[in-house]
């Protein structure tokens, strides 16, 4: 039987074709495909500046820069996220301050951002887990009442939407991820949606070693920036996946509820949360009964393989990782977080997948989890 990967990108036909025309083209680097997909994502977002860079990671750290952040100031976080999203804070010489994640969503708990914001504090990082987008109204108005900055990590949510508007139509700075296990991909890269035109020219430079160029030919240096730039061989990719994203997203959706109709409830697994509306099920991820399983997780992920299906992790709890030890973090600090870091499980979702592979994932993990379960 074939192995179903967690996760797989879909290339159509029509894409390569112009991938292979960017390259007979002679110009491989930045140019025309990369200033036409920022023109179509600017659109996408509502007409509001958008900039290409090699990887979300980058976005996030340019953005910080961005918005003033530096040395001597706080960002908050949730430590449930893929590691970037608090080491962007480091690099730019922040302090990372954690806040629990929300039990029902997964994402941020905002009931729990204020008591950790101090005189410190300038921007927040939400983070959109499996692409559920976090309530951007309150979000907003905790960001308002403030005076803090907003640097939304949607690198999961693109195509998700709230309040039935794209996430990127509205807010403050809007990073996505195009890496190749997202919604859509340019193999990697990604960008950040920006507020207006003297934001946009901030970023560019910032992308590319703080340079502008100059009417003489020449060039000046006034900012110190970095390599960041996005190529014209990803940006086509990007260009043949943006036209798919509905439809790309509409099939997770469609998984999803597959997923819900066929999993075996007697297992006692937690569910992720059932919203069909705003969500791009980037992932699909219950959490396992490890209170009632004489196996542990890797174990479960290991047999789950034997039968030809793969399975992922995302996430660990950050603040346990050795890095953020170093700095006094500790078990039971988060302990929402470290309870869903410790019990998730990616299962496959991806668009190419059949109705049956979702019937066969969940035959299979009932299979392997019924012997174990006390």
């Amino acid at each position: 039987m074939d192995f179903l990967p967690f996760t797989r990108p879909h290339i159509d036909e029509d894409t390569i074709a112009a991938v292979g025309d960017v390259l007979r083209s002679g110009w491989i680097t930045t140019g025309p495909r990369c200033q036409q997909l920022e023109a179509e994502l600017s659109a996408f977002c509502g007409g509001r500046p958008v900039r290409l860079v090699s990887s979300a990671t980058a976005a996030l750290e340019m953005a910080l820069l961005v918005a003033g952040v530096g040395p001597g100031d706080e960002v908050i976080t949730c430590p449930l996220s893929w590691v970037a999203t608090a080491n962007v804070i480091l690099k730019v010489g922040a302090t990372p301050v954690f806040v629990d994640a929300d039990p029902a969503t997964r994402n941020l708990d905002l009931d729990k951002v204020e008591a950790a914001i101090t005189p410190r504090t300038r921007a927040l990082i939400p983070v959109d887990l499996a692409g559920l987008p976090v309530d951007r109204e309150r979000l907003y108005a905790i960001a308002g009442k403030h005076g803090l900055r907003v640097v939304e990590d949607a690198a999961q949510s693109m195509g998700a939407s709230w309040k039935g508007k794209n996430i990127g139509n509205g807010g403050d700075l809007v990073s996505f991820s195009f890496h190749a296990n997202k919604n859509m991909t340019s193999g990697e890269g990604g960008c950040l949606v920006l507020n207006n035109a003297d934001e946009a020219r901030l970023f560019e430079k910032l992308r590319l070693q703080g340079v502008t160029r100059l009417p003489d030919g020449t060039m000046d240096v006034d900012v110190l920036g970095g390599k960041a730039n996005m190529t014209d061989i990803a940006a086509t990719i990007g260009l043949g996946q943006l036209k798919q994203l509905a439809g790309f997203n509409a099939r997770r959706r469609q998984l999803a509820q597959l997923y819900f109709q066929h999993f075996d409830r007697e297992l006692g697994c937690d569910l992720p949360p059932a919203d069909f509306e705003q969500s791009n099920w980037h992932m699909f991820q219950p959490l396992l009964p490890l209170e009632r399983m004489s196996v542990d997780r890797g174990e479960f992920i290991a047999r789950m393989k034997a039968q030809g299906i793969g399975v992922g992790v995302h996430y660990p709890a950050m603040h346990l990782f050795t890095l953020f030890r170093q700095r006094g973090h500790r078990e039971g600090e988060f302990p929402v977080a470290e309870d869903i870091g410790q019990r998730t499980v990616t299962l496959p979702l991806f668009p190419a997948m059949r109705d049956e592979d979702v019937l066969r994932v969940c035959k299979t993990v009932s299979a392997v989890l019924r012997p174990v379960l006390s």
